[in-house]
Order: structure tokens, then sequence, then C-alpha cells
């Protein structure tokens, strides 16, 4: 009788799940019950797009940042992207300063810089923008462009025409969430902002289903200090500001 070969047993081979390349050890801080609202609503996957509105001093860029790190951290597939006008050489754009493009938004890159700074330390920083992890641009420099893969933080964003924030945001691709923040009592373009335009459009139940939501910040929700709360009281009082948001 012919002896019967015994099968090898065949073992299921289990990959081990590659760790992501990078981990970053976000520094912490005390979150108010406002902030873990907009984080819920930042993290959430079916979130494409966030408008979001409040005075100085809220945490308006700050919370976007952070939530932008938070989701890199979890996909480090995702770029990160700063976006802002330069209101302040408007007249003149960008040519009259010294150096490249990227060089000459630099000064304009600040609050990113110092929210940064408040959330990674100088290592994690360093490697994040040399290896262009995080990079920025203005928004005159984004018509053609096709995001896919992104985290956009739009900043100062009422200081966007209506023409740029449509520019903006119909530059969404696959795997993209953005963060547009604005404060409309502090435009620099005399009435010509497109923030509370887009906002008005944005604010309502069909939009929010398809993911598009409006978070709104107000004086109590502000952080930075006291004082600021008592200055902005009294500037959100004074009828001609008012009258041009």
């Amino acid at each position: 009788m012919a002896s019967r070969r015994k099968k090898p047993k065949v073992t299921e081979k289990i990959l081990p799940i590659p760790e992501s390349k990078y981990k970053l050890n976000l520094k912490h801080f005390n979150i108010t019950d406002k902030q873990k609202e907009f984080l819920k609503q930042a993290l959430d996957e079916e979130t494409k797009i966030m408008f979001i509105a409040g005075p100085s001093g809220c945490s308006k860029t700050f919370m976007s940042v952070y939530s932008a790190l938070r989701l890199f951290n979890d996909n480090n597939e995702y770029d990160i992207f700063y976006v802002r006008t330069i209101v302040e050489s408007a007249d003149r754009g960008l040519g009259h300063l010294p150096g490249d493009v990227e060089e000459k938004f630099h000064p304009f890159m600040m609050p990113l810089t110092d929210k940064m700074q408040e959330l990674l330390n100088p290592d994690q920083i360093k490697t994040l923008t040399e290896e262009k992890i995080i990079s920025a641009a203005p928004v005159n420099y984004l018509r053609g462009a096709n995001w896919s893969n992104k985290l956009i933080i739009a900043d100062e964003s009422q200081n966007f025409t209506l023409k740029e924030l449509v520019t903006l945001v119909t530059r969404i691709g696959q795997n993209t969430k953005m963060f547009v923040c604005g404060d409309p009592l502090q435009s620099d373009i005399n009435g010509k902002t497109g923030f509370r335009t887009m906002w008005n459009a944005f604010n309502d139940s069909e939009s929010a289903e398809r993911g598009i939501h409006c978070f709104q910040f107000t004086k109590d929700d502000i952080v930075r200090s006291e004082i600021l709360k008592f200055i902005v009281n009294k500037i959100e009082n004074i009828p001609k500001i008012n009258k041009n948001i």
C-alpha cells in the first residue's frame, strides 16, 4: 500500500502594517468646549470644506493647523498647503519684492510659522518644510492647480475677493480637505470681500449633507487674552466698520 504523502501546512503570511514615516509629537494645550466642537467637525472624514468665521484671537488658524497636523499624523499621504492673499502689496504685487515667489511670500507665512512653533518642535518643523510636506503660496498663483491628497488652510480669507475664493474652492480634488478662515471685521479690501458671500451661499443643510460646513466662533471664544475680548467688543459696535462687512 502506497504511503500517503502529508500535505504541507499552509501558513497565512500576515504582513506587518508599515509604520508612518512621519509621526508628529504634537504639544498639548488646554482645549475649550468650542474647540472640541470644531475638532469633531474638522476630523470627520465626511467633512470636505469648512468656512470658519470669527474675530481675532479665537483660534481659527490655530485649530485649522492643529487639525491638519492631526489628519497628517493619521495619513502621511497628505500634504499641507497654506494659502493667503497679499493685500499689503496689492497695488504692486510681488514683483517689487526681492527673491523668487517663495522668498517673497515668506513674510506672509508668519501666522502659519507661529502656529507650528506652538505645536511642534524645531526638528519636526524643519523636516516638514524641507521635504515640502508643508508649503505655501499666494492665492493669485493657484489658477490651473488641481489638489488631491491635500489639507488646505486658506488664512485671512476676508481679504479674498469672490473671484479668488471661487478659484480656491474649485481646486479641490480627491481626498482633500479645506479650511477657509476669515474675520469680516478685519477686511482690508474696502468692502470687496467675497468671504461673507461664500459663507451665505454654503451655510445651508444641502451643503452640510455634502460635507461643506460653516463654523462660527464669537468674541466669547477668544483665547488670546481678556483685553482682546474687550477690544473686539468695542470694534463690533463701531457703526462704520460693521456697515462695510
